[in-house]
């Protein structure tokens, strides 16, 4: 990950300063978003972030296992950013245990969301 984009995160709240990704990290997000291309939430494609079930500064043990990853995106379509409200719960100091099933909720829910006419 390049330094001024750890360093924008950082400030985002998205994880501390200190924490340093795995030189195998940009290849397993490659992977990742080539079999997993859309966000969960909206089925969005753009701005999409590879976000950890479990933080991998608390847990970097599984920061490249691909059963702690799911695609969501910042994209704000409607108004909502995916990777903070379901992934952090609205907040990047958060993270979110069951982020897969609550993915895979608002998702059917967005699906069949009943539309006004005018």
């Amino acid at each position: 990950m390049p330094i001024v984009r750890h360093l924008i995160d950082a400030a985002k709240g998205k994880h501390p300063v200190s924490a340093a990704r795995s030189t195998h990290w940009p290849k397993v997000r490659s992977d990742h978003l080539q079999l997993h291309p859309v966000c969960e939430v909206c089925g969005g494609s753009e701005n999409l972030e590879v976000h950890h079930i479990r933080p991998f500064h608390l847990h970097p043990d599984l920061e490249l296992d691909p059963k702690n990853l799911i695609t969501l995106c910042e994209a704000k379509k409607d108004g909502v950013n995916c990777h903070l409200f379901i992934g952090h719960l609205g907040s990047f100091k958060s993270f979110n245990t069951t982020v897969r099933a609550d993915a895979s909720q608002w998702s059917e829910k967005i699906k069949r969301r009943p539309l006004s006419d005018s």
